[in-house]
C-alpha cells in the first residue's frame, strides 16, 4: 500500500511538473508586440520588417522645452523607418497627422544603392487626416519603448504603404 501511495504521489508530482512546463513560456518566444532591443520592427504591406540594431538609434534634442525624438532603423538591405516625434513630454499615443499642427511624422523608405536618386520615400501624414499613432510605453533620459502604426504615400507615384505592428526599443 505505502508504495502505491508512493508511485501516486511520485506520477503526481511529474504531472504538475508537465503541465507548469507546458504553460510556462519559452525564452525564444516573444510577444509580437515588442521589439528586441536597440531595434525597430514592424510589417510593411504584411512583409517583415527588422532593423539592424547597428543602423537602429533613437536621438532626443531639446530647445527650452520643447523636444524632439528621432527614431530611426534601418536594415541591412537599405529599407528603413523614421519617426519624428515634436513636442512629446512622456508615455503616451501621439496622433500622426490631423490637421495643420503636424507635430508627429513618420516615414518608410527603400533606398537603392546602385542609384540613390531612384530611392522611394513614403511619408505619413499626406493629407490633413490622421495616418496613425504611435505610443509611447517607457520615455527615460537613456530609453524609449513603444508601438506605432501609419499609412504612408509616395509623392512622387502616389502609391501608399501600411506600416502595421510596429515597435521600437531604443
Amino acid at each position: 500500500m505505502k508504495t502505491t501511495k508512493n508511485k501516486m504521489y511520485g506520477m503526481l508530482i511529474a504531472l504538475t511538473l508537465l503541465l507548469a512546463g507546458s504553460s510556462c513560456s519559452n525564452d525564444d518566444e516573444r510577444d509580437p508586440g515588442n521589439a528586441d532591443s536597440g531595434t525597430i520592427k514592424a510589417k510593411v504591406d504584411g512583409a517583415t520588417f527588422t532593423s539592424n540594431p547597428q543602423f537602429s538609434a533613437a536621438n532626443r534634442i531639446s530647445v527650452g522645452s520643447t523636444t524632439t525624438v528621432t527614431l530611426q532603423g534601418n536594415d541591412s538591405s537599405g529599407k528603413g523607418i523614421v519617426i519624428v516625434l515634436n513636442g512629446v513630454t512622456g508615455p503616451g499615443i501621439y496622433q500622426i497627422g490631423g490637421g495643420a499642427n503636424i507635430s508627429i511624422s513618420a516615414s518608410y523608405i527603400e533606398v537603392n544603392t546602385s542609384n540613390p536618386q531612384a530611392t522611394q520615400t513614403w511619408q505619413a501624414p499626406f493629407d490633413s487626416s490622421v495616418a496613425g499613432e504611435v505610443t509611447i510605453d517607457e520615455f527615460t533620459e537613456t530609453k524609449i519603448t513603444g508601438s506605432f502604426e501609419f499609412t504612408c504615400k509616395n509623392s512622387g507615384n502616389n502609391s501608399t504603404k501600411q506600416i502595421t505592428e510596429g515597435a521600437f526599443n531604443l
